[in-house]
């Protein structure tokens, strides 16, 4: 028979302390991905693309390793109640980021391919983009880390702001596409990476919708926040 694992109230919350560590440290990685990426095709600069794409490498290595510290902090403790909710939300947390260094990996591939060809003026266009989807995501970590639940509610007004602007910008990119056939898979690629910017948006969201959860009990993914959240 296997002898129970002995713990203390000092280790269980030195583990959740830790777990929401990792979380914000894997957020700061994300961001800075993003950040490298998108500089990296407004730039032309091969290198920051590239870094964008390998430092993805070590938000994979985070997301394991919150997967394990919440599975440990499960097995050993059962939490409940709140502290089972910042447990397992840490970890959906942490897989919105993978995702969001995914997709700052997929805008730094484009960004290479783009970087051959000749220059066009369009790619202005996602730098807007860009810093409101950089922004979601810095307030859905901050929201995260100090357990705001008004901050993480505004971030679906700001998505859907966001999905409104790149609407706007694919229109604008298609038109091109229709005036500049030379340039064709320049204006691809730009559509490509205005559509990973705007799943950023999304993967800020879905962090805000756990934030909620963590701090209210209440799951608002996919019917979105009630009238009494909104009004507290």
């Amino acid at each position: 028979m296997s002898e129970e694992i002995p713990h203390t109230l000092s280790e269980f919350e030195d583990g959740l302390k830790n777990v929401k560590e990792s979380v914000l440290v894997m957020a700061s990685m994300a961001a800075v991905n993003l950040e490298s990426a998108v500089k990296g095709v407004l730039d032309r600069n091969e290198d920051l693309c590239n870094k964008a794409i390998v430092d993805d490498t070590a938000v994979n290595h985070y997301e394991r390793k919150i997967d394990e510290m919440g599975l440990e902090i499960i097995y050993r403790f059962n939490p409940v109640a709140t502290d089972l909710r910042i447990v397992a939300s840490s970890m959906k947390i942490a897989t919105n980021l993978e995702r969001i260094a995914d997709e700052a990996e997929n805008i730094g591939r484009r960004g290479k391919k783009m970087a051959k060809k000749e220059e066009v003026p369009e790619v202005l266009l996602i730098e807007p983009l860009a810093d409101q989807a950089l922004s979601m995501l810095k307030e859905a970590a901050q929201a995260f880390s100090e357990g705001n639940v008004e901050l993480a509610l505004g971030l679906y007004e700001q998505d859907q702001a966001l999905d409104a602007a790149y609407k706007k910008t694919v229109k604008k990119l298609t038109r091109r596409m229709e005036e500049d056939v030379a340039n064709l898979k320049s204006y691809l690629n730009l559509i490509f990476i205005s559509r990973c910017i705007e799943r950023v948006g999304d993967h800020a969201q879905n962090i805000g919708e756990d934030v909620v959860y963590i701090n209210s009990g209440e799951d608002i993914r996919h019917v979105g926040p009630t009238d009494e959240l909104l009004e507290s």
